[in-house]
C-alpha cells in the first residue's frame, strides 16, 4: 500500500494567489446566484452550489489521491461547518438576492471579517480584540445601520432581506472561527477539509432534494453556465484557495478576501445586470471598510493596550 501524502505547506506567494483569486471568485457568485434565479427557486440554487461544487472536489481529492479525515470526532466538526458555512448562508444569500441587487449582497458580504473577529473572540477565544478593533466593530456595525435605514424606513421587503444577509455573513464568522478552533491541527489539507464540508453540505441537498425540485427548473444556458460556475468554481476551487489562506493567515486575516468581493460585485453588477446604487450603499461600504481596517489592524487609533 502505498504511504499517503505528505501535507504541503504553500508558499507565502502561493497563499497570497489563492487569496486574491478566491476573492475574484467569491465577487462573480453574486452575479451567477443573480441569474441562476432567472429559473430555480433559491433552494435549487444551493442545492446546485453544493452538488457540483462536490463533484470537483472530490475529483481533485481522487486525483491527488488526498487524506480524508477518519475520525468521528473529525467529521462531526465537519457536518457543523457543512451546515453553518455552507447550507445554511447558500439558502440566506440566494433568497435574499430576489429582493435585492447583487451588488448590495456584495458589499454585505463585506461584514464577513467584523462577524469572524466577533465570534473568534467571543464564542471561541482563539483570538484576542484590542480597544482599537472594538471600535473598529463599532464603526463597521454604523456602516451597516447607514446601508440598511433607508429602506426600512419604508418597510421595504429588502429590509427583511438585507438582514438575511447579515445572518449569512454571521455563518461565515461563525465557521471561520469554529474551524480555526477545532479544524486547525488535524494535519489534513485545505483540499481534504473543504472536500469534507462541502460534501457532507451536498449530501444534506440531496437528502432534500424530493422537496427542493417539487417546483420545476426551467434551464437555459445562461443558468446552466451560472451555476456550474457558481458550483466548480466559487464552491470547488475557491474553498480550497480560502482553507489555505485560513491555515496560513489564521481567521481573521483570512476574511479579508470580501475586501474584494465587494468591488468585483459591484462591478459585474452594473456593468453586465445593468444595476444601480444608491447613495447610502457605497457610503456604507466605505464606513464599513474602515471598521475592517480598524478590526485588522491596518489602522490603529492609539498603541495596543489588551482587552
Amino acid at each position: 500500500m502505498a504511504a499517503p501524502p505528505l501535507v504541503r505547506t504553500p508558499s507565502s506567494l502561493s497563499v497570497g494567489v489563492q487569496f486574491v483569486l478566491a476573492g475574484i471568485v467569491w465577487g462573480s457568485s453574486f452575479l451567477f446566484i443573480a441569474v441562476a434565479l432567472t429559473g430555480m427557486t433559491p433552494a435549487q440554487v444551493a442545492w446546485a452550489r453544493l452538488v457540483f461544487g462536490a463533484i470537483a472536489l472530490t475529483a481533485i481529492i481522487l486525483i491527488r489521491r488526498e487524506r480524508l479525515p477518519r475520525s468521528p470526532r473529525v467529521w462531526g466538526h465537519l457536518t457543523v461547518i457543512a451546515v453553518t458555512f455552507c447550507v445554511i448562508p447558500y439558502l440566506l444569500f440566494a433568497w435574499a438576492q430576489q429582493y435585492v441587487t447583487s451588488s448590495l449582497a456584495s458589499i454585505f458580504n463585506a461584514t464577513t471579517p467584523i462577524m469572524t473577529a466577533l465570534m473568534a473572540w467571543a464564542a471561541f477565544r482563539v483570538e484576542r480584540l484590542r480597544t482599537g478593533q472594538l471600535v473598529g466593530i463599532a464603526i463597521g456595525v454604523a456602516g451597516v445601520v447607514l446601508i440598511i435605514a433607508p429602506g426600512a424606513t419604508l418597510g421595504a421587503t429588502s429590509t427583511v432581506a438585507q438582514v438575511a444577509i447579515l445572518g449569512a455573513t454571521a455563518c461565515y464568522g461563525f465557521s471561520l472561527a469554529y474551524m480555526r478552533r477545532f479544524l486547525a491541527t488535524t494535519g489534513l489539507s485545505g483540499i481534504a477539509l473543504a472536500g469534507g464540508y462541502i460534501g457532507v453540505g451536498a449530501g444534506i441537498m440531496l437528502l432534500l432534494s424530493p422537496v427542493v425540485f417539487l417546483e420545476p427548473v426551467r434551464w437555459s444556458p445562461p443558468v446552466l453556465i451560472s451555476v456550474l460556475l457558481l458550483g466548480f468554481l466559487g464552491t470547488g476551487f475557491a474553498y480550497i484557495w480560502n482553507q489555505n489562506a485560513l491555515a496560513a493567515w489564521g481567521p481573521t486575516r483570512a476574511s479579508t478576501v470580501t475586501y474584494i468581493t465587494p468591488v468585483v460585485g459591484v462591478i459585474l453588477g452594473v456593468a453586465v445586470l445593468g444595476e444601480s446604487l444608491s447613495w447610502n450603499e457605497p457610503a456604507g461600504a466605505v464606513i464599513v471598510i474602515l471598521g475592517i481596517l480598524l478590526v485588522q489592524e491596518r489602522i490603529r487609533l492609539r498603541p495596543r493596550s489588551v482587552v
